[in-house]
Order: structure tokens, then sequence, then C-alpha cells
């Protein structure tokens, strides 16, 4: 009787953890390489058709004001560990090995982990300095059960990441074919790693490698099969590469309706930085300059979308701020873990349970990469309507979005001087730019 009975609560136990496994939501973390807000149709733009993340956003939470950091290695440090860069960004192009992740932090949670795309973290811009730069099993280190990945251990000299793509997946070098497309083999990675996962809850993170120049032919696009265009570089084919990133996106959320888990699948859409300033799109009042590398709202104003049918029954807008340590953080949340961050976790707006909105947005910027983007190294934090540097410039961003006119002291009004103090007493709250250095 004893041993049947033990035989019992072993099985118990083994059921109560399956459900309890089956409960947790999916998660899949997609952000698009040099997408600014202004990139997506439901966000008003009229240069771009985004029919599948418009859905997104139509039936979940699309985030107005999402910020970001100017430029893809520090945002990509910063969301994945949820740290403002002036604690652990060391140099342009890595994570330093000693970091947690939220690959660490999903896979300590139970979940099965994949990253696929770009990396760009191993630091093979400074072999002298970062000795274990070619080590491919990083992204095992950072919490990665698998990978699929486009600059790891080689360079983008070596190989680019559309045409005829250089990949590396789990250990092994994979030399595409003349007509293989580098995010059709990254997307098919993820849907046959969904396939192979979905009975259990797992963590993808999708750091896409569109919409990133070389502005060159998709698949979709007239040019493609005349070969030698492939790696034409032209702003024209910008347009075609934003339409299939929203492809891809619509393939990814087909692939969870037929596999009977999209239901409890969290799909989080982002992007790294602002868009490239070569790229110019048409909004519906106004043409918007991409400024990724720049410090202005265009360099650091981000997409956001949020799906979980499950959750969000209704779609809704959120206009307040969100910024890229909160990601750390909302992930930690879901799988109710405690673990030390810089930002705030969304998680409440998710549930519909209440959530009290962040009064600024955070970012120190120090590009450490290339004389252009550096000169715009500085620290500010925001409010809504209103920015201040590091270095004392003020401007309200409703009336200055591109920042020209410095809002000089004397021609403030009452209110804006307690917003102004207001901010001076946040930017005090961490190490300036000089001390750090």
């Amino acid at each position: 009787m004893k041993r049947f009975l033990s035989i019992l609560l072993i099985l118990m136990v083994f059921f109560c953890s399956c459900q309890s496994d089956k409960s947790k939501p999916n998660i899949i973390l997609i952000m698009a390489d040099d997408m600014g807000y202004e990139c997506l149709s439901s966000n008003g733009s009229i240069s771009y058709n985004t029919p599948n993340l418009d859905h997104l956003a139509s039936n979940g939470i699309r985030f107005s004001k999402c910020i970001s950091q100017p430029l893809c290695t520090p945002s990509r440090v910063k969301i994945m560990t949820g740290l403002y860069n002036y604690r652990n960004y060391d140099y342009f192009g890595h994570l330093n090995t000693d970091q947690y992740t939220f690959g660490n932090l999903m896979q300590d949670a139970g979940y099965a982990t994949c990253i696929v795309g770009k990396w760009q973290l191993n630091g093979a811009y400074h072999k002298d300095n970062i000795l274990d730069w070619n080590d491919n099993t990083k992204p095992n280190s950072f919490g990665f059960d698998e990978y699929c990945l486009w600059q790891l251990t080689k360079s983008g000299s070596e190989g680019g990441r559309y045409a005829a793509p250089l990949i590396e997946q789990n250990g092994e070098l994979i030399k595409g074919k003349m007509d293989d497309y580098g995010p059709d083999l990254f997307v098919n990675y993820i849907m046959e790693y969904m396939e192979r996962k979905k009975d259990s809850p797992f963590f993808i993170y999708y750091p896409m490698v569109l919409v990133h120049d070389p502005f060159v032919p998709t698949p979709d696009s007239k040019d493609w099969e005349q070969v030698d265009l492939r790696k034409k570089n032209d702003t024209t084919y910008f347009k075609d590469m934003v339409s299939y990133a929203d492809i891809i996106v619509g393939s990814i959320r087909d692939k969870l309706k037929a596999l009977n888990i999209e239901d409890n699948t969290i799909i989080i859409f982002t992007g790294d930085n602002g868009t490239h300033p070569t790229i110019y799109s048409k909004m519906a009042n106004s043409i918007v300059q991409g400024a990724k590398g720049n410090t202005i709202d265009t360099g650091t104003h981000v997409p956001l979308i949020v799906s979980w049918p499950q959750a969000i029954k209704k779609g809704f807008v959120y206009n307040e701020l969100i910024e890229f340590s909160d990601f750390f953080p909302t992930l930690a949340d879901i799988v109710g873990k405690e673990t030390p961050s810089d930002g705030k976790s969304f998680y409440p707006l998710l549930k519909g349970t209440g959530y009290k909105a962040r009064n600024t947005a955070f970012v120190h910027y120090d590009p450490q990469w290339g004389k252009r983007v550096n000169q715009y190294r500085n620290q500010f934090v925001r409010t809504l309507g209103y920015k201040l540097y590091q270095d004392g410039k003020f401007f309200n961003l409703d009336k200055d979005p591109l920042e020209k006119h410095p809002i000089h002291p004397d021609s403030l009004t009452g209110e804006e001087k307690k917003t102004k103090q207001f901010l001076m007493d946040e930017l005090k709250k961490h190490p300036k730019w000089e001390s750090i250095k």
C-alpha cells in the first residue's frame, strides 16, 4: 500500500509539473535591425505597408513611446541584461561573458531557449583586447540552448546576411547557396524549432538582420531574378525590406496557429534603434529622416508591439514611456523570477492588473564606434514632452522634435522650470559620462 501511495504521489507531482509547464506562455522576442517608429503603417506611416504587424498591434498593445539606445550594440546589451550601458557596455560589438542575460533567465526558469539572427557580440572588432572573440559557444554561455546566427565568429566582410549568407548554426558553419536568402533561413529555423518544442514552454530571441543596410533586393523584389543586382545597395529597396520583415512576422504567427499554440504565446516586436539616416519616410503630416546613431528622438524612438491572445482580449494603444531596460524585468516577472535590473516591468500592462507609468526614460550613450556616431555621446533623461542632456541642453520635444533650439534658461515658463529641475534631479541618480571614463 505504501509503495502504491508513493507511486501515486510521484505521478501527481509529475502531472502537476506538466500542467504548470503547459500553462507558462511561450515568448518570442523579435527585434528588427535599424527600424524606427515611422516604419510601421500602424504607427501612421504611409511609405510602408505592414499588415501582419498591424494585425498584432490592433489585437494587442501598441506602444507609442518606446525608447531604445541610438545604436545596435548599446541597445542589444541593454535589452538583454536590463542594465544601463554605463554598467556593462565595454566595447562596440561585444557582450562580456560575465553578464547574466534574459537567455540565462529564461533557461533558469525551465524554458527551452533559442537565438536566431544577428549576433555581433563576440568582440571581433577588438581582437587584441578580447581574447575569446572566436568562441562559438558564447550564445550557449548566455543561456541559449540553440543558435542560428550571422556574425558570431565570422565578420560581415567574410559573408553577408542577405543573398548567399554565411551563418553559424550550433557550432557548424553554413555557407548559403546562390539562391538562399538569409532571413528565410533564419525564419525556417525558428519554425522548425517551434515544431520541436511546441509541447514545452520556449523562449525565442530573434534579432532580425532586416532592415539594416546594405539596402538590397529581397526575393519578392523584381530585381531578385537578376543575380548581379542582389548586392546592389540602393535605398529604393528599403520598402521591400520592410515588407519582407512584416511577411516574416506573419509566417511566424501562421506557424503558431498551425501548431495550435498561438493563444498562449507572447510575441514582442521592437526595433533596436532609429532608421538609417539615408532613409526618408512619409507620415501623414511630415517626412521623417532616420537618425540611427543620433540621440534625437528619431534615433531612439522605436516600434513596440506586444501580442498575447490569451491575456490581451482587446487591443489598445499605450502612450506612456517604455525604455529598453524594461524588457528584462518584464520577462523575469512573467516567469516569476526576481532578478535585479535598472528597468521597470510592464507585465501588469499585459495582464491588465494595473500599472503605474514611468515618469522618465534614461539613456547613457557612449557608442565607442566611429567618429560620426561618437560625436553624440551624452546622457539624457526625458519625460513625454521634455528632454534634458547631461551637458545642460533642455528641449521641448513637442515644439522642437529635431532638437535644433535648446530652451534658453531665461525663457523658461514656471512649469518648465519645475520640469527641468525634476530632470536634473533624475540625472543626478546616475554617474556622469566623464566620471565613468
